[in-house]
């Protein structure tokens, strides 16, 4: 089984090219990010404060997680839609900064993984801890003001301004690579991909690449 663990901060393009990729090479594809959004989002229905540890705990400690073809699943309701909510992206670092919740997390993305065979996997922590003996690590950056520019183009933020959405993505960046459980940061033995000047076409080559490379 081969896994490729595609990591970065939101707005590198990690999405767009784990997808590409994961066509271009008929692997399964896994966003383990909306495992995480849709815990988030279980704990707001639950009416549980994101910061209270023990509250997340509990109120996620008994729900089913399942993603079926591109559709993200919470005790069987398609909240695909729903975990891309302004309260999920805002309380999002705040849920998956538990230990518990996401020693839980990781085991199911390796379940799915082990059920799914060769997978292109992206998120924030995937080649440093869940999957730490990937056979390919990529970790994407670029630069706040460019990551903005895109999410700007998302259906999720509309409206919006680049300027809030870039202070956004910093904020999310410092909490991220600030907490004490699996840090958002580059695996030692990853390849660092800066998409700032990069078209996607290049940056899937470029990881189509390292895949090819590494077989």
């Amino acid at each position: 089984m081969v896994v490729v663990a595609i990591d970065g901060p939101g707005g590198s393009g990690k999405s767009t090219v784990a997808k590409r990729v994961a066509a271009e090479l008929d692997y399964a594809y896994l966003d383990t990010g909306a495992t995480y959004r849709a815990a988030t989002l279980a704990v707001l229905l639950a009416d549980i404060d994101p910061d209270d540890a023990c509250g997340v705990i509990g109120a996620t400690s008994a729900i089913d997680i399942a993603f079926e073809d591109g559709v993200v699943l919470l005790n069987g309701a398609d909240v695909t839609e729903a975990v891309r909510s302004d309260r999920v992206t805002g309380a999002v670092s705040a849920v998956s900064a538990v230990a518990e919740l996401r020693s839980a997390v990781v085991e199911l993305q390796r379940r799915w993984v082990a059920d799914h065979g060769d997978s292109v996997v992206e998120g924030r922590d995937i080649g440093t801890v869940v999957f730490p003996d990937a056979e390919i690590k990529v970790f994407l950056t670029a630069h706040p003001s460019v990551r903005a520019q895109r999410r700007a183009g998302d259906a999720e933020a509309a409206g919006k301004e680049v300027s809030d959405i870039e202070r956004s993505l910093v904020a999310r960046d410092d909490a991220d690579s600030g907490r004490e459980v699996s840090p958002l940061r580059p695996a030692e033995d990853a390849v660092v991909l800066d998409t700032t000047d990069l078209a996607l076409d290049e940056v899937v080559a470029a990881v189509l690449s390292e895949v090819s490379a590494g077989n």
